[in-house]
């Protein structure tokens, strides 16, 4: 006799998923606000930046051995990350599988532009964390000096089909963070349509600062200020 484990009955449904998606959203927000804000260390020269990096795997030492807390925020980033996308791609079957039943035409000319794009744009963002990873985590390219963050960047952004592809995910995620922001806030509930053009400027806000700093790193060595 076997049994299936399935998930709480909150999470089968539409809104559970919805929720799913803001709570993990919210963590890849947060994740990438530190990451950028780290990444800018790079402006200020190799011992700053390589210090932090050194600092990562130092994280809960000597309360925990080297890298331990690291790898935990890791694990719990990529298990946002999967949750995200798997619900996403749950959700999205079920709006088109109410479309086909009749439950009303897609509007494409109402929805907004980053809506339309937000799951396109999510394919990429993915495709383009993989490639990031093997970049300048795993080392899986030529040259790649482990421990010295700051000649990995300068080596991989003065490669221009590197710093291209960079930049159009700064793009897909500008896109991702303003549609995504605003939709976790009507999702949990917090949008009123008194906040509506507060909530709109934050998520505009997030969308510019956040892939503009990230977008500065790769402009910085190809412009020669990081070298």
């Amino acid at each position: 006799m076997t049994t299936t484990i399935q998930a709480p009955p909150l999470i089968r449904t539409t809104i559970g998923k919805k929720v799913l998606v803001a709570v993990t959203g919210i963590i890849g927000i947060l994740f990438i606000f530190g990451h950028m804000i780290g990444n800018l260390k790079v402006f200020l020269g190799p011992k700053e930046i390589n210090r932090y990096g050194e600092w990562l795997r130092d994280l809960g030492e000597p309360a925990a051995p080297r890298s331990v807390v690291l790898w935990m925020v890791r694990c719990v980033l990529i298990l946002a990350v999967v949750v995200h996308i798997t619900t996403t791609m749950q959700l999205a079957a079920r709006s088109k599988a109410s479309r086909q039943n009749g439950y009303g035409e897609h509007n494409m000319v109402q929805a907004s532009y980053a809506s339309c794009t937000m799951r396109w744009g999510g394919v990429f963002i993915a495709l383009f964390i993989v490639f990031h990873l093997m970049d300048l985590t795993w080392g899986a390219f030529p040259d790649f000096q482990r421990g010295d963050v700051y000649g990995n960047v300068v080596h991989s952004f003065n490669r221009w089909p590197v710093t291209i592809i960079y930049l159009l995910a700064m793009v897909a995620l500008a896109m991702h963070l303003y549609h995504g922001t605003w939709s976790t806030f009507q999702t949990l509930g917090v949008n009123r349509a008194r906040w509506d053009r507060t909530i709109r400027r934050f998520a505009l806000l997030l969308a510019v600062v956040i892939p503009a700093g990230f977008a500065a790193v790769p402009i910085g060595v190809i412009t020669g200020i990081v070298s």
